[in-house]
């Protein structure tokens, strides 16, 4: 394992400020494997009122995992890293988060347990591997195989196979994380905005933005056919979109702009 120079990682417990994604593999970069995490993390936040705002998706490149732990590490967010705890050279996600959190990598005896009631003597030399983490890391159980995620604080390791990486994120929520869950998550409401181009509406948009703090937007232009059309969307808190979007769909009947509203499209991402 080389030495990295690195950032001091933040070692405060404060509460997370947004909820991170990181997917790990060569084998989704190179489209050997499709990625069918990240719309399961999406789905588990939405049900409990959360969201996800980033993703990074990174090969099995030492020095650019520790640069990115180290960064996320330090940023205080919750993050789910998908990948690269197995025993094999490849699987490089331990090694590197111990060393972006500045912890040595030591045998968990817990996880160590698991290990070798689960594999006997076949446990040694290589599987037992999968017990060294950083040494102040926490396990998260795994109800496929019993081979244990690990956590280092808002961080949260589990393994590439979702059909296990899915159990283990819920009970890491739904553990350590219910005071995050929300009652009233953000929302998304949108339009379908016919033959007007961005340019046209930049002005509404810039206005909106500064009338309504706290309401995000997307516009998504397309010209199929040669009939311009905006896919528009406003998202956040529920009473702070519906009176963004009363005055909205104001300001597009006085420029006499033919629009659809489409509805309420649920949570909003970010």
């Amino acid at each position: 394992m080389k030495q990295h120079g690195l950032n001091i990682v933040n070692k405060t417990q404060k509460t997370p400020r947004k909820v991170g994604l990181i997917l790990i593999g060569d084998e989704l970069l190179n489209a050997s494997r499709e990625d069918k995490h990240m719309q399961a993390v999406i789905d588990m936040l939405k049900k409990r009122g959360m969201k996800l705002s980033w993703m990074h998706l990174i090969g099995d490149d030492e020095d650019e995992l520790v640069s990115l732990f180290s960064k996320t590490m330090a940023s205080n967010d919750l993050v789910f890293s998908c990948g690269g705890i197995g025993a094999t050279p490849d699987d490089l996600t331990r090694e590197c988060a111990a060393a972006a959190s500045r912890q040595a990598l030591v045998r968990h005896p817990e996880a160590q347990a698991l290990i070798e009631g689960i594999y006997g003597k076949e446990a040694y030399p290589d599987r037992i591997l999968m017990g060294d983490f950083p040494e102040k890391a926490k396990i998260i159980p795994n109800p496929v195989n019993k081979v244990p995620g690990f956590s280092v604080d808002h961080h949260h390791f589990v393994p590439g196979f979702p059909s296990m990486a899915k159990p283990m994120i819920q009970w890491v929520l739904d553990t350590k994380y219910p005071h995050l869950f929300s009652d009233s998550p953000d929302i998304e409401v949108r339009w379908d905005l016919h033959k007007i181009g961005e340019t046209e509406l930049m002005p509404t948009m810039t206005q909106l933005l500064d009338c309504f703090p706290g309401v995000g937007l997307s516009s998504l232009p397309s010209n199929a056919n040669h009939n311009w059309l905006i896919d528009f969307g406003l998202k956040g808190q529920r009473n702070k979109v519906e009176e963004a979007a009363r005055w909205f769909e104001t300001q597009l009947q006085s420029l006499r702009v033919n629009y659809d509203y489409r509805g309420e499209s649920g949570q909003a991402g970010n």
